[in-house]
Order: structure tokens, then C-alpha cells, then sequence
């Protein structure tokens, strides 16, 4: 396995932690610059929305950028929207380093999936994607809790600006190791998205926000939710993100390897059967800290086990095209997933979120069974063009 991939993973995990350290951050934000926590919590949401709405855009826009540059210049970006939140004294300015951070990391998740993959035979594609995404597991087993201990010594100005470095050291190193890759055919904004047009696209796009908004509707209020359940509180609880991001981790590498052993379906409908037991019981599993801490293991790394088969999909269908659009799918289930879990909160009480992740996990595993079937029609219908060609062959 090349050791450039894994300096890509190194860039993920900047722009990724830029994404989740937010969350370690909220009560230091909301103090300082005399905000409530709930618009402190929209910080969260105006990344994740950028990211959506920036990652075709950007990607259309950079289309004619050779590769390593295209890389280093979106840690730069992702750097400055930190550094601009690292000086901001208002809540407009800091919202403004987030949008900035956002477009950065839009264009190089996308980007450096793309650059790993060209790196191995396709044999071996589904681990490539699973270490660049492997950057962005462990900035979350690493971001919120960092947010969290260094908030209090550094602020969250501090915070920031610490990520500001980490990403432009990534970036140096990047520029000194990385080839140079000439840029792919140029694509239109049109054309990127011609591939929506295939209904096997649409299912796994909506595969992958209903996945999202089901595993963060959940992890984003998971510290009420094990009060609610064992009343954990404090250092135990920091403990147990720990231990869930652990399991993202080992998730992330499992998912890869499978993939590439047994295939994209046959790996998301194992995975998203045991998704959808755990998830549905976690109020009921949850009620001890050695229960917490192996249900919240066995969740993570079924939850971010799933990323690597759902890019490869992608890649079958239509190529590095759709990896820019699954990235903003992801965000934009993220966006949604703070507001839809808060409603259930205030209609039903926290208790509820697992069964709503249960059932969105549901939704995930009968849209799993419609591309199989599509999948299968699609090849009869290619043998059947195949037979029909031969045929003709024979009788001329």
C-alpha cells in the first residue's frame, strides 16, 4: 500500500477535524461572543450546508487544475476559513471562516478519494477510499474530544488556529511527495450531474443522506441520550466518544477490505442489517458503562463501515464524477440531522432518536434491495444485448 495514500488520509483528517471540532467548542463560543448555544450549534450546520451545496460547484470550477495542486490549494483554503475563525471577534466573521473551511474541504475529500484510487490497481479501490476516509474517522475520534480538553486552555480561537498549522503542514508535505497529476477531461456542471439522471445514482445518493441523517440525528445528542439511559455524565462520557470513534476507525478499514473481497452490495446488506439491530436497541444496551461502551463500539464501526462500499458503488455507476455529489449527499444528510433529531426531542423525548435511526436504517436497507434489483435488470438486459448482437453476427 502506497505511503502516499495515507498522507492524503493525513489532509482528510485536517479538513476533517476543521468539520467536527466545532462541537468540542460550542460553550466556549457561545460565552465569548455572547451567543446562545442553540446559534453557537449552527456553526456545525453552516459547514455541513457549504459542503453540500460547495463540493459539484467547486469541483466543476477546479476541473482543469492539475490534481497535487488542486489538493494543496484546498488545504490553503480550508486553512484560511480556520484562520479567519481564529481572529474573528463576531459571530458573522466566524460564520464566514466556517462557510471558507467548508469550500476547502469540499474540494479535497472528493478530490483526494480521486487521486487514491489512481494510485492502486481496482482490486484494491475500496481500500484506498477507506484510508482517505480513515483521515476523516480519526478526526472524529479525535475532534471533539481535542475541542473538548484544549477549549478550555487555548479557546476556541486557540482551537482553531492549531488546525490552521496542521493543515498547512499537511499541505508542505503534500507538495514535496505527492506527483503530479494532469487534470481529467473537463466536465461541466451539466454533466456532472447527467449522472443523476441513472435511478441506480439516485438510490445510492439516497442511500447515503438517509444513512447519514440516521447515525448523526443520534451521535449528535449522544451525550443527553446515555444520561438519559445510565446517567452518564463528565469524564466517563468523553471516554465512551473515545471508544465510538475507535470503532469508526476499525469500521472504516473493515468496510474497505470487504468491499474489495465480497463486493458493494453484498457488503452494505450485512452491514446494514447489523445497523439496524444495534442502532434500535441502544436505549435498551446503554444502560451500563460496559454496555455503553461496547454498543458504542459495535455502532461506530458499523456506521463508518459503510462509506467504502457506497464510493465504490459510485465509482461502478459513473466514475469519479459522482465521488464530488456523495460528498455533498453526506453533508447534507449531516446539515439535516441536527434539526430532525431535535424535533423528534421535542415531540417524543431523547429516548426516541434510536428508533428513528432504526428506521431510517430500514429506509437505507429496502433502498439496498431496489439497486439490487435494478442492478440485475441491468444485466439481463446487457446479456440480452449481447446475445442479440451475436446472433446477428452468426446469421450474416
Amino acid at each position: 500500500m502506497s505511503a502516499r495514500i495515507y498522507l492524503l488520509g493525513a489532509g482528510a483528517f485536517a479538513v476533517g477535524t476543521s468539520a467536527y471540532v466545532v462541537s468540542g467548542v460550542l460553550p466556549d463560543v457561545s460565552s465569548e461572543l455572547h451567543v446562545s448555544l442553540t446559534a453557537a450549534g449552527q456553526l456545525a450546520t453552516a459547514f455541513s450546508l457549504s459542503y453540500a451545496v460547495g463540493a459539484p460547484i467547486l469541483s466543476t470550477l477546479t476541473g482543469r487544475w492539475e490534481r497535487r495542486t488542486l489538493l494543496i490549494a484546498a488545504l490553503v483554503l480550508a486553512a484560511l476559513g480556520n484562520l479567519i475563525a481564529a481572529v474573528a471577534t463576531d459571530y458573522p466573521v466566524l460564520i464566514v471562516g466556517r462557510v471558507v473551511a467548508a469550500f476547502g474541504a469540499a474540494v479535497y475529500t472528493p478530490a483526494a478519494t480521486l487521486f487514491a484510487t489512481g494510485l492502486l490497481p481496482p482490486e484494491e479501490r475500496g481500500r484506498a477510499v477507506a484510508i482517505v476516509f480513515g483521515g476523516l474517522t480519526f478526526a472524529l475520534v479525535l475532534g471533539v474530544p481535542a475541542g473538548s480538553l484544549l477549549g478550555p486552555t487555548l479557546g476556541y480561537k486557540g482551537v482553531f488556529a492549531l488546525i490552521t498549522v496542521v493543515a498547512v503542514l499537511v499541505a508542505i508535505v503534500e507538495r514535496a511527495a505527492l506527483p503530479r497529476v494532469d487534470a481529467p477531461p473537463v466536465v461541466s456542471l451539466r454533466e456532472r450531474f447527467a449522472g443523476v439522471t441513472d435511478r441506480r445514482v439516485q438510490i445510492v445518493l439516497a442511500m447515503t443522506v438517509l444513512g447519514v441523517l440516521g447515525a448523526f440525528s443520534v451521535y449528535i445528542y449522544i451525550v443527553p441520550l446515555l444520561k438519559h439511559s445510565a446517567g452518564l455524565t463528565g469524564r466517563v462520557t468523553g471516554i465512551l466518544l473515545l471508544v465510538y470513534g475507535v470503532g469508526a476507525v476499525v469500521g472504516n478499514l473493515v468496510g474497505g477490505r470487504a468491499t474489495d473481497r465480497f463486493g458493494s452490495l453484498r457488503t452494505l446488506l450485512v452491514l446494514l442489517t447489523g445497523l439496524t439491530a444495534v442502532v434500535g436497541t441502544l436505549d435498551l444496551t446503554m444502560t451500563t458503562e460496559v454496555g455503553a461502551a461496547a454498543a458504542l463500539f459495535v455502532w461506530g464501526m458499523f456506521t463508518w463501515a459503510f462509506n467504502p462500499p457506497i464510493q465504490n458503488l459510485l465509482l461502478e455507476l459513473g466514475g469519479g464524477l459522482l465521488i464530488s455529489l456523495n460528498a455533498s449527499a453526506i453533508y447534507l444528510g449531516a446539515g439535516l440531522s441536527a434539526v430532525v433529531g431535535g424535533l423528534v426531542i421535542q415531540a417524543f423525548g431523547v429516548s426516541y432518536l434510536p428508533v428513528l435511526s432504526a428506521v431510517l436504517s430500514l429506509a437505507v436497507l429496502g433502498l439496498l434491495f431496489a439497486l439490487w434489483r435494478d442492478s440485475a435488470l441491468q444485466r439481463v438486459e446487457e446479456l440480452e444485448r449481447e446475445e442479440d448482437i451475436y446472433l446477428t453476427a452468426a446469421a450474416d
